[in-house]
């Protein structure tokens, strides 16, 4: 299995004030998968990702990706296996500010040794013709393509999303569903996708379920709808 995520525990504060966030966690990715983890706010799937994304470490359990443990790795070998593996999609896009649309995206492309064409990349973002403005000049859609672009170019292992379409409306989550649905069937990047909004779990392979820290559900989607077809 690709990614595989072992009795994962993990707890923030000390004495009375400790509160434990994940609970045991079992689960597994396939490579190129596309994966939601559903959950009201507290349920740990933020934690969760962060914690596959090397950002966080687990109190107990393992993950590994292609056989890799996280924890065996040195804080080099870390870095370098977040640069190599991952590519991040905030809520806020995080955009280099005196940066131009294409300039932030190269700055991912730089982190790369197979990174993809940057041309290519803009057409299919709906950004070549916006490359050469700075992202105050942009609207939250057109910002959080950017930050989608920087994070693919890389062409990562994984794509790790937080809550991406969290500050954008109605028709612009759409357009940003459609994109990151278009780069996993293009280039086969495996997506973790977390998220509140149930409706988008109808467009992912597996669905998890979290709450208070543990799987409450874990399945493949039979019947996988795409995009254009979410309605919430």
């Amino acid at each position: 299995m690709f990614l595989e995520i072992k009795d994962i525990h993990k707890s923030f504060g000390t004495g009375e004030s400790r509160i434990e966030v994940l609970k045991g966690l079992d689960m597994e990715i396939g490579k190129g998968e596309f994966c939601v983890l559903l959950g009201p706010s507290g349920s740990g799937k933020s934690t969760l990702l962060n914690i596959i994304g090397g950002i966080e470490s687990a109190d107990e359990g393992s993950i590994s990706i292609e056989g890799e443990y996280l924890a065996d790795m040195t804080e080099k070998k870390l870095s370098q296996y977040r640069r190599k593996h991952l590519g991040y999609i905030f809520q806020m896009y995080n955009l280099i500010p005196n940066l131009t649309v294409r300039e932030n995206i190269e700055v991912g492309a730089y982190l790369s040794d197979h990174a993809l064409d940057v041309d290519e990349l803009l057409q299919i973002l709906g950004l070549t013709d916006h490359q050469k403005k700075l992202p105050n000049q942009l609207s939250g859609g057109q910002q959080q393509r950017t930050a989608i672009g920087r994070a693919i170019v890389k062409n990562p292992d994984i794509l790790l999303c937080d809550e991406p379409t969290g500050a954008l409306d109605y028709n612009t989550s759409k357009e940003i569903l459609k994109l990151i649905e278009t780069v996993n069937l293009k280039y086969g990047n495996t997506v973790v996708m977390v998220t509140h909004n149930d409706a988008i779990k109808d467009m992912a392979d597996r669905v998890v379920k979290l709450r208070d820290g543990m799987i409450r559900k874990n399945y493949l989607n039979e019947h996988k709808i795409p995009v254009v077809d979410l309605d919430w």
